[in-house]
């Protein structure tokens, strides 16, 4: 059994894979590293190996800790990985768009797929059917959307994400809605309209916290799933232990 460990800015995902089945799955706050590792291992003592992906602030007692427990994989550059890597600065490529590429490998080999991963940021990530990574692309996501308009500005709220029922905002506060949610589905459904003109035979993944909430948003179609990235660190760790 294998432990994958997805680190972000303030909170951690947690998989448990039996071979290449997830059977368990777990959201925590960072300060909470410890205590949910313990409770994991605890749990499944038949875990024998682990991947952690940070792109968050993982310290370095935490990482010992993790070590200490668990023969771990710590996923960077200088990993071997399932696909090529044709971007420019591999050494700036976040862990995470790592990850989710290789889950595309996993889920679709052979095929064209254009992977989007909708958190903090909207991460556009594009391998071909030679299993070349070539790129894609980074903007705000929703929740920063929405922070920005506040914090740039003198007198616009700071407001939380809601569907607006109107394309035209009659109010500031259904312009903003109208602006960062809309302004979002076209900027997603633009860009897969784009790699269509490009790939006729493409293959979209859609992942992240605002994944569900897009999907039904999308005139794309597309593939909408939560484990996407947790399944691209268990087929990387599996790749390395065959190396």
């Amino acid at each position: 059994m294998n432990l994958v460990i997805d680190i972000g800015n303030t909170t951690i995902k947690i998989g448990v894979f039996n071979g290449e089945k997830l059977v368990f799955k777990k959201a925590a706050q960072l300060k909470d590293f410890e205590e949910v590792i313990v409770s994991v291992l605890s749990e499944y003592q038949e875990l024998k190996k682990a991947i952690i992906a940070s792109v968050g602030k993982l310290s370095q007692k935490k990482l010992n800790f993790l070590q200490k427990k668990i023969e771990t994989l710590v996923l960077d550059e200088h990993v071997s990985i399932p696909f090529k890597n044709l971007y420019s600065t591999p050494h700036t490529l976040g862990v995470d768009r790592i990850a989710l590429i290789a889950a595309a490998v996993y889920n679709c080999q052979g095929q064209n797929v254009l992977v989007i991963d909708a958190g903090t940021c909207i991460t556009y990530d594009f391998k071909n059917k030679n299993e070349e990574y070539l790129g894609g692309a980074i903007s705000p996501g929703i929740h920063l959307r929405y922070s920005s308009l506040h914090q740039y500005t003198a007198k616009l709220p700071k407001l939380s994400l809601i569907a607006p029922d109107q394309l035209t905002g009659d109010s500031t506060i259904n312009a903003i809605h109208s602006g960062v949610v809309n302004g979002v589905v076209y900027e997603i459904d633009g860009v897969i309209k784009e790699y269509c003109n490009i790939y006729g035979d493409l293959t979209v993944i859609l992942t992240g916290g605002d994944a569900h909430f897009l999907s039904k948003r999308l005139k794309n179609s597309i593939f909408a799933t939560s484990n996407f990235l947790l399944e691209g660190l268990n087929y990387i760790l599996a790749f390395n232990n065959t190396q």
